[in-house]
């Protein structure tokens, strides 16, 4: 695990892909640009977040088919998809070809559960079974199969001139070892059973323990999942906070940052809501403050890869100031090394 002077496997960051609803093709430009610029800091991966109805990337196995022909070496991820949106049999072909596509970079994280705001939009989603969609982990394990090639059909074979396969097509080997599965304890577990990879994030709940420190909660969600996953050595768990370097920021930058994390401290004082639900601090500050900060937290000190999450609404240049910092001056304070294009 890393310790000062040891190596951080993997660098990465996540964005959510902001837009103006009036001019959508700009935003999205401005995230292939992001994706661009990352490979040629040596960032090991960028992840998309996934927002439905909102001004976020809402698509973005369509974003990183994108970005496969822009980059040649960096991995693509997603962080997550709701699979209560989507078929796991349609889903896999698009991360097939998606996968091929880039020769094998991509990392598709998905999560289950009732979709946010269902109840607003669930029956133009699924008019005639909205009542009925089954929206349990099925719906990974399905996923699962259709990626590993289990058939899915019960005919294989020719017709005139037609041929037709038993399992999705394409297959590409390798990308189900290359699934991950995002949740709190229950679902750190879950993942681990299944040898999925585990993506943790800036929440935690306090299902199953005493403790109301987020760092100590998220470490024991990974030895939790490490504790039931067939392979533990093999495992892959990624860390995510919201880390925001200030080495060249302007002033006025350092101003706007410091205000964005005060605005979202209270909400992580105590748990929150009827799921008591906890929310990490923003870590805004030098390299080697963050540096310090990670060195003690137990959820960072379980992890051999991390993929920091951006803010929401900030500007381009705030974006390429902090993944420009996070590459230059935080990563290698971290025992990492950029990877060379």
């Amino acid at each position: 695990m890393p310790q000062p002077g040891q190596t951080l496997d993997k660098l990465g960051f996540l964005t959510i892909g902001r837009f103006d609803p009036a001019d959508p093709r700009t935003g999205h430009e401005e995230t292939l640009r992001t994706i661009e610029l990352a490979e040629e800091l040596g960032f090991d991966s960028v992840w998309l977040r996934h927002r439905h109805l909102q001004y976020g990337i809402s698509s973005p196995v369509a974003v990183m088919a994108a970005a496969t022909q822009r980059t040649k070496r960096i991995e693509l991820g997603t962080a997550v998809i709701p699979l209560g949106l989507e078929n796991p049999l349609r889903l896999a072909e698009d991360l097939a070809t998606v996968d091929l596509l880039s020769g094998g970079r991509i990392n598709p994280g998905v999560s289950v559960g009732t979709p946010m705001r269902y109840d607003d939009f669930k029956t133009k989603l699924y008019p005639e079974s909205y009542d009925l969609e089954n929206f349990s982990k099925d719906r990974v394990l399905r996923l699962m199969d259709n990626i590993r090639g289990v058939p899915v059909s019960d005919f294989e074979g020719t017709v005139g001139i037609e041929q037709f396969s038993r399992i999705v097509q394409p297959h590409s080997p390798g990308l189900i070892d290359r699934l991950w599965y995002g949740g709190m304890l229950s679902s750190a577990i879950w993942a681990g059973q299944q040898g999925l990879n585990y993506l943790t994030s800036s929440v935690v709940n306090t299902e199953g323990t005493d403790s109301r420190d987020f760092a100590t909660i998220q470490g024991e969600h990974i030895d939790a999942y490490r504790a039931h996953h067939p392979h533990p050595e093999k495992a892959r768990v990624s860390q995510g906070l919201v880390v925001i370097p200030t080495d060249s920021a302007t002033a006025e930058q350092v101003r706007k940052y410091k205000e964005y994390a005060a605005a979202r401290f209270d909400r992580t004082l105590s748990p929150q809501g009827p799921r008591q639900m906890m929310f990490a601090a923003d870590v805004v500050g030098s390299s080697d403050e963050i540096a310090d900060i990670l060195y003690s937290h137990a959820g960072f000190l379980r992890a051999q890869e991390v993929a920091f999450a951006l803010p929401f609404s900030f500007e381009e240049a705030d974006y390429l100031q902090i993944i420009t910092d996070m590459a230059v001056h935080l990563g290698p304070k971290l025992g990492w090394t950029p990877k060379v294009n």
